[in-house]
């Protein structure tokens, strides 16, 4: 089996590139040559970048795929591009969209791919339901074999995930815990949320690759582990050695003091969300999310550990928390003291 990767090198792609190879499928990433310390071997690369078209249809010339997966698109633009890209030219198409584009706020506690996709809060989220809208379009026009899948939040051996954290530099959250600054909850951390280790979201993106009776069909691809907020965070502290100083700021005011997290937050991980994972179950027979937190974290934790190198710091998010700490638990102050006048 041939597949093709656009992108490939991201926390949840390198992992489902690492299974691939390892169930012997042929996989070619086509990106701008970027290559990780945690790339698997094994692969063909296309050192080519996706947006100049001209290289594109040079380095695919005369090739065919059984599965073309794009990582990397986030707009109608890119998806149309496909489209034209691999028309003919691929047995099935999977498009990576998200969790995120279902209805805000949500009329129902349990997601299922049925759920209604509408996100007031989150331009990201929009672009991914128009990409999907477009893609569904050209199913019903012209059969074009998409399949679409959106992960949630997912983590790796690389990758700290938590509600309020850097994600280019995660370890910053941890380093925080270790020394006994306060860290952020969102809400009042009775949230529920799921967190999904990257080796289980593969199980299911490879397992739907050669599933053709998945073109047409929308999926999500979680962990059916679901905890608080809070409790994602002890965990991640219990794993650090340490015990976590939690802060406690509703979500509303984070969003109105630091506009660039509306989306992430008000449009995702301050909602409670459970997922009903029956019908990757269905189409993937044996898909089972089995790697608990409470082990996946501590193989996080392990890696940052291992090298000092890399235990970056945001020290611009370290700066942002502490103000936003301070100017809240200020105003809370203040508060009180008017009620008990």
């Amino acid at each position: 089996m041939k597949v093709l990767f656009i992108g490939g090198t991201g926390i949840i792609s390198t992992a489902c590139t690492r299974l691939a190879v390892e169930r012997g499928i042929e996989v070619t990433l086509l990106n701008r040559g970027r290559h990780t310390a945690s790339s698997p071997t094994g692969v063909n690369t296309l050192a080519v970048d996706i947006e100049d078209a001209a290289a594109v249809s040079h380095a695919l010339a005369g090739a065919s795929f059984d599965a073309v997966v794009d990582w990397i698109a986030f707009e109608p633009a890119h998806v149309e591009r496909d489209i034209a890209l691999f028309r003919g030219r691929t047995r099935h198409y999977i498009f990576i969209s998200s969790a995120s584009a279902y209805q805000k706020p949500a009329t129902d506690y349990l997601i299922t791919e049925s759920t209604p996709l509408s996100n007031p809060y989150w331009e990201y989220s929009r672009q991914k339901i128009a990409c999907e809208e477009r893609l569904m379009r050209a199913y019903r026009e012209e059969g074009f074999p998409v399949t679409i899948v959106r992960p949630s939040l997912t983590y790796g051996d690389t990758q700290i995930a938590l509600a309020i954290n850097s994600w280019a530099k995660s370890y910053t959250a941890v380093d925080r815990m270790r020394r006994g600054e306060k860290v952020i909850v969102p809400g009042d951390g009775s949230s529920l949320w799921v967190i999904t280790h990257n080796t289980d979201f593969a199980k299911g993106l490879v397992g739907l690759l050669a599933r053709e009776q998945a073109i047409g069909h929308a999926f999500h691809i979680t962990s059916d582990e679901v905890m608080c907020w809070d409790q994602w965070y002890r965990l991640t502290a219990e794993a650090a050695g340490v015990e976590p100083r939690l802060v406690h700021v509703p979500s509303d005011y984070i969003a109105a003091c630091v506009p660039e997290a509306r989306g992430g937050l008000l449009g995702d991980k301050a909602v409670s969300v459970v997922f009903d994972n029956t019908k990757i179950k269905r189409f993937v027979p044996g898909y089972c999310a089995t790697v608990p937190f409470t082990e996946g974290i501590r193989r996080t934790m392990a890696w940052f550990d291992a090298d000092p190198s890399r235990r970056q710091i945001d020290d611009q998010a370290n700066a942002l928390w502490d103000t936003l700490i301070e100017s809240y638990e200020r105003g809370l102050e203040e508060s009180l003291r008017t009620f008990r006048l």
